[in-house]
């Protein structure tokens, strides 16, 4: 059994809704005549939850009262707590029938807006169920996820080992990295790797694998590139790539809307490079039955897109 739960050291809620009253309203007096209770009654369980955290939570000058830097930490917490705390209550005290689920999905900042449209699109089909997209850096994400503020976190890039021991990287499914461009190729069929040599090219950021892996295949070949940009952002990436200006490094799913609609002009499968997708959770099993098929539906569209080359 965890060491927590042996030993508990239990935070006192009542002191900790009190700070947060405090902190609302910036004042102990209105504080006080809000919670119907006296001032110094109240001034003693903040004193008493300070000394407890062994920080002050704010600043007194003259009369007003500042949160120090504990403090605003302290009321995100709280915040976080209080919140959560009613949307239990009213998970309970709602019937089935009316009980709205929430998804609270991480999406890594450069994450193409097609993979994270394709996930949450069946989820549209219930109505009982509220989609929350946040997007960000991966540590970030990752820091939300152990705080049990998202459910779980769509990535291009897995968690090593050695980073968060307690996050788990579930394989979605991998797809076929092209390269693609808005201009027909003129002469006789290109052969790859070595037509590239002074073409310009588009490519994702360094923080890629895909990236990585294309350049080292590039190295082997002899092949220099011309990297005329590099950017992280996906949308931009597929824009540059319909430019006519040069060819973009990208997963097929980042311009399947555009393949359909005949704006490519030049496609390219890069012999061996896939894309890896990931679901990120604190759990090794889908906590929720619904989430576990809302993945496994996704997994499903992957293999689709990846048979269909």
């Amino acid at each position: 059994m965890n060491a927590a739960f042996e030993n508990p050291e239990w935070l006192n809620y009542h002191h900790l809704r009190h700070f947060w009253m405090i902190a609302r309203l910036q004042s102990v007096t209105r504080a006080a005549e809000k919670l119907k209770i006296s001032q110094s009654t109240l001034s003693e369980q903040l004193a008493e939850l300070e000394e407890w955290l062994g920080e002050s939570l704010f600043d007194r000058r003259g009369r007003q009262l500042h949160l120090t830097e504990a403090g605003r930490v302290a009321l995100e917490h709280a915040e976080t707590i209080f919140a959560t705390g009613h949307e239990l209550i009213t998970r309970f005290r709602q019937s089935d029938q009316k009980r709205q689920r929430v998804l609270r999905l991480g999406a890594v900042g450069p994450l193409s807006k097609n993979l994270q449209f394709d996930f949450i699109q069946p989820i549209l089909k219930d109505t009982r169920t509220k989609v929350v997209v946040v997007a960000g850096p991966l540590d970030d994400l990752t820091r939300q996820l152990q705080e049990h503020k998202i459910d779980l976190v769509l990535s291009n890039i897995p968690l090593r080992g050695d980073q968060e021991q307690n996050v788990f990287n579930h394989l979605l499914g991998e797809v076929p990295v092209f390269l693609v461009g808005g201009k027909k190729w003129s002469g006789a069929p290109p052969e790859f790797p070595r037509f590239l040599q002074d073409v310009p090219l588009f490519l994702p950021s360094r923080q890629s694998d895909v990236r990585a892996d294309f350049e080292l295949l590039l190295a082997d070949a002899g092949v220099e590139a011309f990297v005329h940009a590099e950017v992280d952002d996906m949308a931009l990436l597929r824009l540059l790539a319909l430019s006519g200006e040069g060819l973009a490094l990208v997963s097929k799913i980042v311009v399947e809307r555009e393949l359909q609609s005949s704006k490519i002009k030049f496609m390219l499968p890069v012999p061996g490079l896939t894309e890896r997708y990931y679901a990120l959770t604190i759990r090794k099993r889908f906590q929720n039955a619904w989430l576990g098929e809302i993945v496994q539906a996704f997994r499903a569209r992957l293999k689709e897109l990846a048979a269909n080359v």
